[in-house]
């Protein structure tokens, strides 16, 4: 089993609320959910009106498959999300059962 991690931070131009960094964060995450069934949550920076953080994780048994599917899943995000992406990493490790 493999666990594969993509880490992606947005730098915010124009917020003026929480209100609306929460409305680019959900849409984010509902397009992502539905596009590729992993999960995503906003991480670090939930009160920086500037900052938005996203983790997204997915599980394989196949690293190529996972690694091709976070991949997919960064260019959407860019493509898809009018803010500056500063910043992004995929992982992916080797996990067990306990």
């Amino acid at each position: 089993m493999f666990i594969g991690t993509l880490g992606v931070e947005y730098r915010l131009h124009g917020n003026e609320s929480l209100k609306d960094k929460r409305r680019v964060a959900n849409s984010l995450k509902q397009k992502v959910r539905g596009k590729f069934n992993v999960a995503v949550a906003e991480v670090d920076s939930e009160n920086d009106m500037s900052r938005l953080c996203l983790a997204v994780v997915s599980v394989s048994n196949d690293k190529r498959h996972l690694e091709s599917r976070l991949s997919k899943c960064l260019s959407m995000m860019e493509a898809v999300c009018p803010e500056e992406m500063v910043y992004s990493e995929i992982s992916v490790q080797a996990g067990d059962l306990p």
